[in-house]
């Protein structure tokens, strides 16, 4: 056993730092890993399990409805009874949901227990990176954010393939079973290596359970009117429950005006800057969300890949990222935000109308790299000045705040767009049983997630400026965040786990500073979690 080391001076190159930072990476990467392979083997749930589109579709958003709803709070809830301890029990809840999905012997209990996995992955992703924001020395926590990140992308990479592999060999189940073992790794050298950290002082505070529920309620009710409207249309069962949604929105609102520590506080988007960088992510990861969903269906129904050549087909605008990534970031330093986020979403949106000539039998090299490459070219441009711009936008005192807001709106909005797209491209239940049906919605959607993302490229040019001021001690901070250099994700942008949560009762100590003090002084600029990637993505990533 590793030689104790007191929270918040551990360093990377010890034999705790080196289990620290395994830790890290095995929890973030199953919710990475799990975001990329189970868009590969939708086709496969729904011949399996006989189910129809919408049943694929909540596959996805049931995952993502809890997670978006309940990120903010699963890492207030670290803050306050521990970070170790709520992430240890994110992995295994993670990973018993994940033995439930592989176990389901329907659709229902499929689309359930994905609802539990986004919980448990609400649990594990905002501690996968706070662990090393309190623990690591402060001298050796962008190091450590970095190397996270880079194993992180590897494993973002490999997903899809890993991914096509299983469901076409041992089978789709087993892409859910994958998680068991890492979680049977994860767990224990948690328990034996990685000290206890919590945020001081954050006993007396309450949690904002009731903004948590309401955000959760309003987004399922409207989500379940998308997905059930193609085959019922404007019956009852659908009307009532997108009312309901809509009703509940702004009964969270208003909650979360009146409560002295709002999980989502109205004020900061007085913020102009905040304001539009969001919408900008929203329109972003919006399309992004759509894009992945339907585009491994196109692959697979249309053009008649293998599961395992869908998945491989996609690594494109993963290793784009990986590669480029750290340079987009400093380029966004140099420049200012504007022309990244007004250029990048453009790219980004001529690579899904090349997605729109794949077809049939269509050539890999002549039709769908081209796609991905300009794809991928635009994601490199727009996703670290992205996540930079957010954070800049707000003094260093709420850029946990502002990274995690921006994070949960990123997947609310991938879940709507999985919801809304096939119900706006005319796709029926039974779509992509057939591919000449699926083949000519898909000409429809491309274009629509197109539109959205040059929405999201004119809101940036018109309201996007230069870096705002980040407080008084904006000097001493250092420049950028390591994360924005290294984030290579697809599904929703990196967490900053080093401010104190607001979900955990406003304002306080930094989220970094463990029980014995210390770490995590202002400015320090540790970075934040992976989302999804093309999955959960490419940060993460997938």
């Amino acid at each position: 056993m590793s030689e104790p080391s007191p929270p918040g001076g551990v360093r990377l190159a010890s034999p705790r730092g080196r289990w620290v930072l395994l830790t890290s990476v095995l929890g973030s990467g199953m919710a990475m890993l799990d975001s990329t392979v189970v868009n590969v083997a939708l086709p496969r749930i729904g011949l399996d399990l006989n189910a129809d589109l919408g049943v694929l579709q909540w596959t996805v958003t049931a995952y993502m409805l809890t997670l978006a709803s309940l990120i903010l709070l699963g890492g207030a809830l670290g803050d306050r009874y521990g970070r170790r301890r709520v992430f240890v029990i994110g992995v295994v809840w993670f990973a018993a949901a994940s033995l439930l999905c592989g176990l389901a012997p329907h659709a229902g209990v499929l689309v359930a227990a994905r609802a539990l996995q986004g919980i448990g992955g609400a649990l594990l992703t905002p501690g996968s990176l706070a662990l090393m924001q309190a623990v690591f020395h402060p001298d050796d926590r962008a190091r450590a954010v970095g190397a996270w990140s880079g194993l992180g992308g590897v494993a973002a990479a490999v997903g899809p393939f890993v991914g096509g592999w299983l469901v076409d060999g041992p089978g789709w189940r087993w892409v859910f079973f994958l998680n068991v073992p890492l979680a049977a790794i994860c767990v224990p050298v948690a328990l034996r290596h990685v000290p206890e950290t919590r945020e001081r002082g954050a006993p007396g505070r309450g949690f904002d359970v009731a903004g948590a529920a309401l955000g959760a309620l309003a987004l399922a009710g409207v989500t379940y009117a998308l997905i059930a409207a193609p085959g019922r249309g404007a019956a009852p069962g659908v009307i009532l429950p997108a009312v309901a949604g809509l009703l509940l929105g702004v009964v969270f609102v208003r909650v979360e005006r009146r409560r002295a520590d709002p999980m989502l506080p109205p004020e900061i988007f007085t913020i102009r800057q905040f304001s539009a960088v969001n919408a900008v992510t929203v329109c972003v990861y919006a399309a992004f969300g759509g894009f992945f969903f339907l585009s491994v269906l196109q692959l697979q129904v249309v053009a008649g890949y293998s599961a395992l050549q869908a998945g491989t087909a996609l690594l494109p605008t993963t290793v784009l990222m990986l590669l480029l990534s750290a340079r987009s970031g400093e380029l966004g330093e140099r420049i200012g935000p504007r022309i990244p986020l007004t250029v990048g979403p453009v790219l980004c949106a001529a690579g899904m109308l090349l997605m729109v000539r794949v077809g049939v039998d269509a050539s890999y090299p002549t039709e769908v790299l081209p796609a991905l490459v300009v794809l991928g070219i635009g994601m490199v441009t727009l996703v670290a000045p992205l996540t930079s711009t957010v954070l800049a936008s707000v003094d260093v005192d709420r850029a946990g705040l502002a990274s995690g807001i921006n994070n949960a709106a990123a997947r609310a909005a991938g879940l709507i767009a999985v919801a809304a797209l096939p119900l706006l491209a005319g796709m029926g239940p039974e779509a992509y049983r057939s591919a000449d049906q699926f083949a000519a919605t898909f000409r429809r959607a491309m274009p629509l997630c197109a539109g959205v993302l040059l929405a999201g490229a004119l809101i940036a040019w018109l309201t996007v400026r230069g870096p705002a001021p980040r407080g008084a001690d904006a000097d001493a901070a250092e420049p950028g965040h390591p994360e924005c250099a290294y984030h290579c994700g697809v599904s929703a942008p990196p967490l900053d786990p080093g401010e104190p949560r607001p979900s955990a009762g406003g304002p306080g100590p930094r989220a970094g500073e463990p029980d014995s003090g210390g770490a995590g002084e202002p400015g320090s600029g540790e970075p934040g979690e992976p989302g999804s990637g093309p999955a959960d993505g490419p940060r993460n990533p997938s």
